[in-house]
């Protein structure tokens, strides 16, 4: 059985995608205890008192950043030998994994340590850590998911050998010659590189890069048609982008006659996106720019945006939004009409960006002070309850017991769709979708929760409003002209909103328990960091994947597939199928650790 984790930070930028792995065999080894330059006393060591926790803040980030790091830049999980590296795959002890919680989820945690307690120690880490990104930016102005400092032949044999063969990892499987918005890589390191500009404008790299993100996705906005105001989930256009996933020539015995290939509308990464809230976290890296740096002609691409928004919601009965809509017309269908993404994102309406979008609409009124941004939330709504998920389909597949609606539901029918695949790896096998809700991905679900009753609830809140108390919204917006004003002083403690920057918001920070501060403390002792157990682990790469036809099911509903696949799966429930056994993960070194457990530090040091 796994070791009991520790809970997900408040954070849901972290916790999109909090995976930590290791390698599926080898002993782990200790590392060593001190850390270069600190001395402390054993009762220090433990101490609440505010030198207690400034001498355990200190201790636990020198250690990254001397040691951790690489040249400033972080992954997601390391052995405590540092062996081993990985990021949402197995990576290089060079690389630099821009997705959260990696290089800029560390650096604003550091930088978040300097404003809690003006130690410059801090802000030294976090400069180095934004150095390491400027480094990391791409010509254009953005950033792909990682980056390699041993340089691009290094990078590119990563991507030929470990990324293309993780089986569910279909952004890994090509290297791009773009930059990415999704998963909040460029987002969240544009907000630090923002915040060591504002700490320092005379720093030549920092305005610079900073400037580059800004024209990045200013340049990378969709101009005219229905798409104005989106973004792709990458730019510029890389020609040699994936457009297809064939299936195999040999098809298992079993597969059945309606199943239907996925990335039907060719590549995905061009057509507006809302998957993993890329509009959303474009908008507020935009508005922060409004709001530090008085950039009002930013304003102008933020209203497009929430324009298109309301512009690409589907018309009723099936008020909703998709991951990804058509930026133009393609193959007789109209440009805004719901698209599919990778081979497991079916063309579908989809739950739980329908839920995102509504709370996007909600947050706009608030910010603009026009009350249409909520004329279609009715009608959205009523598509919400008329798609749940049955009774019969929560009782007969467990993976999706829990959640309330489909996460994908056919355009025209109303229909849920349901994402299986075949085979054992990359070469023999292939996604494929039907109504069937057995034997469903684990990895990506197939059910999602939404809350539709607190979503009337708001939305009945919001249509309360007085003309008074939306006026007083509006003045307070960012959007409204005037001076320049702070940003929110901490970023890592929690995924800020945009309605935290409203004038005159406070930004108190509540103190933590004395127990949970002296745990943490306790947990880091004298050795100067902290471990926890691993959420899953990895095949080692041991070349391409057989192509020989597997008829069974054994890797159907797994993370995993034959020892071939690199994709992540944990060790408490693997396929089953030998080798694989189920095992207790092993204790690691991770980023989303070390930022919940400093954070915890944070907010005893500025309460």
């Amino acid at each position: 059985m796994n070791s009991p984790a520790k809970k997900s930070p408040p954070s849901s930028t972290l916790s999109r995608r909090r995976l930590v792995q290791a390698a599926a065999a080898g002993p782990l080894l200790g590392a060593a205890s001190g850390v270069a330059g600190l001395t402390t006393s054993a009762a220090a060591a433990t101490s609440t008192s505010a030198e207690g926790v400034r001498d355990a803040m200190l201790r636990a980030a020198t250690y990254m950043d001397e040691t951790v790091s690489y040249e400033g830049a972080y992954v997601w999980s390391y052995r405590p030998d540092l062996s081993l590296t990985w990021g949402e795959m197995e990576a290089r002890r060079t690389m630099c994994w821009v997705q959260p919680p990696g290089t800029p989820t560390v650096g604003h945690a550091l930088l978040d340590a300097y404003v809690a307690t003006g130690e410059k120690r801090f802000l030294h880490a976090a400069r180095r850590t934004g150095r390491a990104l400027v480094r990391a930016q791409r010509p254009e102005g953005g950033w792909n998911y990682i980056h390699d400092f041993a340089g691009p032949k290094s990078l590119r044999r990563w991507y030929e050998s470990i990324g293309i063969n993780g089986w569910r990892l279909e952004e890994f499987q090509h290297l791009y010659d773009n930059s990415t918005f999704d998963d909040a890589a460029t987002s969240t390191a544009g907000q630090l590189i923002l915040r060591l500009h504002l700490l320092d404008p005379r720093d030549r790299g920092f305005r610079r890069s900073l400037n580059k993100v800004i024209d990045f996705i200013t340049d990378a906005q969709i101009s005219g048609g229905i798409g104005d105001g989106g973004w792709p989930q990458r730019w510029p256009l890389d020609p040699k982008a994936t457009t297809e996933m064939p299936w195999p020539k040999t098809l298992p015995s079993w597969l059945p006659e309606d199943a239907r290939e996925g990335m039907v509308d060719g590549d995905y990464t061009q057509h507006v996106t809302f998957n993993d809230n890329v509009l959303g976290e474009n908008i507020k890296l935009l508005l922060m720019c409004v709001v530090s740096l008085g950039r009002d002609d930013l304003v102008d691409p933020v209203r497009r945006a929430m324009e298109c928004v309301r512009r690409m919601q589907q018309p009723a009965p099936q008020a909703g939004w998709g991951l990804q809509h058509l930026a133009e017309d393609r193959d007789g269908r109209p440009a805004g009409a719901v698209a599919a993404g990778r081979s497991y994102e079916p063309r579908a309406l989809t739950t739980h960006t329908t839920q995102t979008n509504i709370e996007q609409l909600f947050t706009y009124f608030q910010l603009t002070g026009d009350r249409t941004f909520l004329d279609g939330v009715p009608a959205a709504l009523d598509w919400l309850a008329s798609c749940r998920l049955t009774a019969q389909q929560r009782a007969e597949n467990p993976l999706i017991a829990s959640r309330t609606h489909p996460t994908f539901v056919e355009p025209g029918t109303n229909r849920a769709l349901f994402v299986h695949r075949f085979g054992s790896n990359i070469n023999n096998g292939a996604y494929y979708y039907d109504h069937d809700h057995h034997d469903t991905l684990s990895h990506y679900s197939g059910g999602r929760s939404v809350a539709e009753a607190r979503l009337r609830s708001e939305y009945d809140r919001l249509r309360a409003l007085t003309d008074t108390e939306v006026a007083d919204l509006v003045a307070r917006s960012p959007l409204t002209p005037g001076e320049p004003y702070d940003l929110p002083p901490f970023f890592s403690l929690h995924d800020l909103g945009l309605l935290e920057l409203l004038r005159g918001t406070s930004h108190e920070v509540d103190r933590p328990d004395e127990a949970e501060v002296a745990a943490v403390i306790a947990d880091l002792g004298e050795k100067g960091y902290w471990l926890s157990p691993a959420e899953a682990v990895t095949n080692p790469f041991r070349g391409p994947g057989t192509t020989h036809p597997y008829d069974g099911k054994a890797y159907m509903s797994k993370h995993v597939g034959d020892t071939f696949d690199t994709s992540p799966y944990p060790s408490s429930n693997p396929p089953a199928v030998p080798p694989y056994q189920p095992a207790e993960p092993p204790q690691l070194i991770n980023t989303s650790t070390f930022v919940e457990n400093l954070g915890t530090l944070i907010r005893a040091a500025a309460s």
